[in-house]
């Protein structure tokens, strides 16, 4: 048994040892490249969006891999075991670099392009066009009745509405108490400290009348509430950004194109639907990343092939005024 037992053991290091050295880029032959998932939702969505981008108009095939953090997703970049995947500028620049966190946009976007290039050799590329931040949201009946779209409008009228917050967004400095502070938000009772699972029900029920919660939740579309504008930037960017590595880009150029196609054309809103079609109404992520592809008019294969043939005919042609951008 004790022969059978070091057997056993011998076996599963060499296993682990064979699987521990494989130097693919693309995470196990699955493809010509790798794009990863943190895990969630939304993140499974972006990654299927970055893939079926990349083989829409590329000959690459793509493979899908799902990670569970941003630290452990940011380690596989590093170790070249993927390529490519959706980040959140402010945790990248919180969790990954361990700055202070800034809340212009701007600056901390180029503060991580520059950082990321220096340290990893991993492109910061533009952002898709949205952030998943922190949000104060209020029923939409409210903000109709009140003409409230911002923080500091809504401000006036907290000391008659009841709160509802998790319990981590209550106890930590950059949550509700320096919220509270930027803000001057006066309750008429102190805030609920609820389950986040229970946090949407409460505010459609009328128990609490604002709540905390991510700006892309698929639930703030689905029950017609409406996101507060953090009109003083109290919290940081979190701008969903692609990072890449330059190696694949360098490799592979027309990567670079395919994921430039998609910056800024994603909004907060339509993300959220996003959210909602997968979470809400169960629906597939490639089905739906597939029909917002083709509603949004991404480009394909075929109309890249196309727009070549057309370029090169004009060209043979001797037609003027024709650049490829």
């Amino acid at each position: 048994m004790k022969r059978f037992f070091a057997f056993f053991l011998l076996t599963f290091a060499l296993v682990l040892g064979i699987a521990s050295c494989n130097p693919s880029t693309s995470g196990g032959g699955g493809g010509d490249i790798a794009v990863a998932s943190k895990g969630f939702t939304e993140q499974d969505i972006l990654s299927e969006l970055l893939a079926q981008q990349i083989e829409a108009t590329t000959n690459l095939k793509v493979q899908r891999l799902r990670f569970t953090s941003a630290l452990v997703t940011h380690q596989a970049i590093t170790a070249g075991k993927i390529d490519a995947y959706v980040e959140y500028t402010g945790t990248a620049f919180t969790v990954i670099l361990k700055q202070k966190a800034i809340n212009d946009p701007k600056e901390v976007y180029q503060r991580l392009k520059e950082a990321y290039a220096q340290q990893f050799n991993l492109e910061v590329m533009e952002s898709l066009g949205f952030e998943n931040t922190f949000a104060m949201i209020i029923r939409g009946e409210d903000a109709s009745r009140y003409n409230i779209k911002t923080l500091s409008e809504a401000a006036q009228y907290t000391p008659q509405w009841r709160g509802g917050f998790g319990y981590e967004f209550i106890e930590r400095e950059d949550g509700f108490p320096g919220l509270s502070k930027s803000y001057g938000l006066r309750f008429a009772k102190s805030p609920r400290i609820m389950d986040l699972g229970l946090i949407y029900r409460a505010i459609l029920q009328k128990q609490v009348d604002m709540i905390n919660g991510n700006s892309t939740d698929g639930q703030i579309s689905r029950l017609g509430l409406v996101v507060l504008k953090d009109d003083r930037q109290y919290f940081p960017p979190y701008q969903a950004t692609p990072i890449v590595r330059k190696e694949t880009l360098q490799k592979y150029p027309e990567v670079r194109k395919a994921i430039a196609q998609l910056g800024g054309r994603i909004s907060a809103s339509e993300m959220r639907q996003l959210n909602y079609l997968v979470e809400g109404e169960l629906r597939d992520v490639k089905e739906v990343v597939s029909e917002f592809r083709k509603a949004k008019g991404f480009a394909s294969r075929q109309d890249v092939k196309l727009a070549r043939n057309f370029i090169t005919d004009a060209a043979n042609e001797g037609s003027v005024g024709l650049t490829d951008h």
